[in-house]
């Protein structure tokens, strides 16, 4: 019997801070921790929470040549406090009690996690397979927005380079904690993405998924800062940089957790841009009433063009395990309200990859 198992584990980083990013809680000192700061006169602090360890030590290229000793305060956060550090690039870690600890709010964190994918059939819809594979690339591009460079991963179908015909694009974003390079590590989409494409069940497109993590004071805070990097930014970098369609009824916005906030935000602002919206395991906080609020007098504003300019709107779920169901399902309340037109769907699995996978294998064969 012919297995094909592929051991890589996933240290899902990211797996708390999408969970927290969908229900109340209670804030800790390490959600808005800046590790690295750069202070006056050449010195720069390195932080970490690590409220239960006994020693913090700095390891790395600086521990070589830069010493210095780590403080705990009240909150659990350890600092140390850099003199003299060369300017450069420098390879960094904690020895937190001895462990090897990487900076867990680096803005790569997620992608120095180990991935375990069991596959024991070896042709299951997520995995590689003897086909014809698209490019997956690495762009960067200036961010007006932010006022920052920016990354995103830029997916291509096989034969891309070769064709002059100008695609779709379907733009799709990770959840909370995590960065561009999760959707093609993690979520396979690569794989996913030329199997579908290789059977035939799918349209050619272009796929961007770009960064939708960035550094604010509150998880939320987010959402409306990426919109505009969206908005003003990555869809004219894309469709000045490939070939591709303009207009609405050839972009697709999807988004998991924190990154469906992020798309409904998108859909609620700029709507006309887009022709299809998928939000997968989110909704807005059902706690909130005075966001609700707005929120449902807003619906109602839009509601008769809305259900004019968009073709589809789906929300999906992974079942009532889901940490994101409930709010989800309260929202949903607002958009039946105003007479929002959309489809639901769920699968058991709970806020996960394994639902979110799926929910790309199925909403691509629906788009365009």
């Amino acid at each position: 019997m012919k297995k094909n198992i592929f051991l890589l584990l996933v240290l899902l980083l990211s797996s708390s801070s999408m969970a927290m990013a969908q229900w109340s809680f209670k804030p800790s000192p390490n959600d808005t921790l800046q590790s690295v700061t750069m202070l006056p006169a050449g010195k720069v602090a390195v932080r970490v929470y690590a409220p239960d360890a006994s020693e913090v030590r700095l390891g790395g290229d600086l521990a070589y040549t830069v010493r210095t000793n780590f403080t705990k305060n009240s909150s659990g956060v350890w600092e140390g406090i850099l003199e003299n550090v060369p300017v450069g690039a420098h390879r960094y870690h904690f020895l937190v009690d001895g462990v090897k600890v990487y900076d867990p709010k680096s803005a790569l964190a997620s992608e120095t996690s180990a991935i375990m994918t069991i596959a024991p059939k070896g042709d299951e819809f997520f995995t590689m397979k003897n086909v014809p594979h698209g490019a997956m690339a690495q762009r960067f591009y200036y961010s007006s927005a932010l006022g920052t460079m920016r990354r995103m991963h830029v997916w291509t179908p096989a034969g891309y380079e070769k064709s002059k015909k100008k695609l779709p694009v379907l733009y799709l974003i990770h959840g909370g904690g995590d960065t561009d390079n999760s959707w093609p590590g993690v979520g396979c989409a690569g794989a996913i993405l030329d199997n579908l494409m290789a059977e035939g069940k799918m349209k050619p497109m272009v796929v961007v998924m770009p960064n939708g993590t960035i550094e604010t004071e509150t998880l939320e805070g987010e959402v409306p800062l990426f919109v505009n990097d969206l908005v003003q930014d990555i869809i004219p970098f894309v469709e000045a940089n490939y070939n591709v369609l303009s207009g609405s009824k050839n972009r697709a916005l999807a988004g998991l957790s924190m990154g469906g906030l992020e798309t409904l935000e998108t859909a609620m602002e700029h709507y006309q841009k887009f022709s299809y919206f998928f939000v997968l395991s989110s909704g807005w906080f059902a706690n909130d009433q005075e966001n609700y609020a707005r929120k449902a007098e807003h619906l109602n504003k839009i509601v008769t063009d809305f259900n004019k300019s968009v073709k589809l709107l789906v929300f999906t779920q992974g079942g009532p395990e889901d940490i994101a169901y409930n709010n989800c399902k309260e929202m949903l309340k607002l958009f039946d309200a105003a007479g929002i037109s959309y489809e639901y769907s769920e699968m058991p699995g709970g806020h996960s990859w394994n639902v979110w996978r799926h929910d790309l294998y199925n909403l691509v064969q629906r788009i365009f």
